[in-house]
């Protein structure tokens, strides 16, 4: 099975981890091999995490620059600073609810345009599905399921070899019970907005 390569950035918080998790069981559960990276960041401090997750033939969970065949950006500054792991051929799924950086809001940086950070993402790769994941996560009834509304709209693509079943699954085993039918509704609204954003 040829490599498919798939890269998570979020700030931490954003539920990188939870989705890598449910990205991992939905393998198994599809017999699909599958290779993840360790987390790499600071989730406790709001830091950038990045996860990295190899389906298919691959000797190792590193993907180099331009080698991403997948982008999903939980925040969009983080979006565009992942950028460089990809190419002419890379899907990019991105949130554009921005959360600002401890420099931004002390006045000492300031956050790129949202408009002209779409266009650089735009420019260098395939496809760009950007849209407010933060809206859907609160219309499904819980505002920290962001996590779930990307996934919904990563699957959508078709660009990772699993299915929606597969996914609905792995999220009512991962998920606390309290959060599984919040969960499934924002992987729901997710996925039918990439479908319209397509």
């Amino acid at each position: 099975m040829k490599p498919t390569r798939l890269i998570l950035v979020a700030v931490g918080g954003q539920g990188n981890l939870l989705s890598s998790r449910v990205i991992g069981e939905s393998a198994l559960l599809a017999d699909v091999p599958v290779r993840m990276s360790e987390i790499h960041g600071m989730a406790q401090r709001g830091g950038v995490v990045e996860s990295s997750i190899v389906f298919g033939d691959a000797k190792s969970t590193i993907i180099s620059d331009g080698e991403a065949d997948v982008l999903v950006g939980f925040e969009p500054s983080e979006t565009l600073r992942a950028l460089n792991k990809c190419n002419s051929s890379t899907v990019v799924i991105s949130n554009l609810a921005p959360l600002s950086p401890f420099t931004v809001t002390v006045g000492s940086g300031v956050y790129p345009d949202l408009n002209n950070l779409q266009s650089l993402i735009r420019a260098k790769t395939a496809n760009l599905i950007a849209f407010n994941a933060e809206v859907l996560a609160r219309e499904a009834g819980n505002v920290l399921s962001v996590n779930m509304v990307l996934l919904g709209a990563l699957i959508q693509t078709g660009k990772i070899p699993l299915t929606k079943e597969t996914v609905k699954e792995a999220i009512k085993t991962k998920t606390k019970k309290a959060f599984v039918e919040s969960n499934l509704k924002a992987f729901e609204l997710g996925f039918s907005t990439a479908n319209s954003l397509g």
